[in-house]
């Protein structure tokens, strides 16, 4: 199999409509019904909605949990409902590789906890492979997302996207079920 793979000279929002439309294109081709976003405030998640309006593709959006809000900003409430409005599932959830219980014993006693390692691992492709993964697991948990059929995950680095992969997704619980099968787009 050949395809092609977007890749972006620089990190960052400005690759957002790029990236949505390249998930919306490899979804169509593989008849994926599922596409996770990552989303702050909820903007790139209004985004995504827009890009595939005209298509029976789910959004689910996963904002960040609410210990990071003062660092990067909370849900906007009027961008929630309308996403929900729209049809997106919207899902606050905690992140799986970092930000949670090990990341309180990290910062409270030092050290660095094992799932962290596998997200500095992730972080070698980019912030936004880690974050994609993060999402499709917090998705995948909350029931939202299937973990037997691949799954689109987009997200990015600070904000916007500028990260599509297809993968199937797993329940935290199962996380080395997780299974990367390409990558639609990231930055270099």
């Amino acid at each position: 199999m050949r395809r092609e793979m977007l890749l972006f000279e620089e990190a960052g929002p400005k690759n957002t409509e790029l990236t949505l439309e390249a998930a919306r294109r490899r979804a169509e081709e593989l008849d994926i019904r599922h596409l996770v976003v990552a989303t702050s405030t909820g903007a790139t998640m209004l985004k995504a909605l827009d890009v595939c309006a005209d298509t029976e593709i789910q959004i689910v959006g996963v904002t960040l949990l609410a210990g990071y809000w003062q660092v990067y900003g909370a849900p906007d409430a009027a961008m929630v409902k309308t996403a929900r409005e729209r049809g997106a599932l919207v899902l606050t959830a905690t992140h799986t590789l970092m930000g949670n219980v090990e990341a309180a014993i990290r910062d409270k006693f030092g050290g660095l906890p094992p799932v962290e390692i596998i997200a500095h691992t992730y972080y070698t492709f980019c912030q936004g492979m880690k974050v994609a993964v993060e999402v499709a697991t917090g998705a995948a948990d909350a029931g939202l997302v299937p973990t037997d059929r691949e799954i689109i995950a987009v997200a990015g680095t600070s904000s916007g996207c500028d990260t599509a992969i297809v993968m199937q997704a797993a329940c935290s619980n199962r996380f080395f079920d997780t299974s990367i099968r390409e990558i639609i787009a990231m930055p270099r």
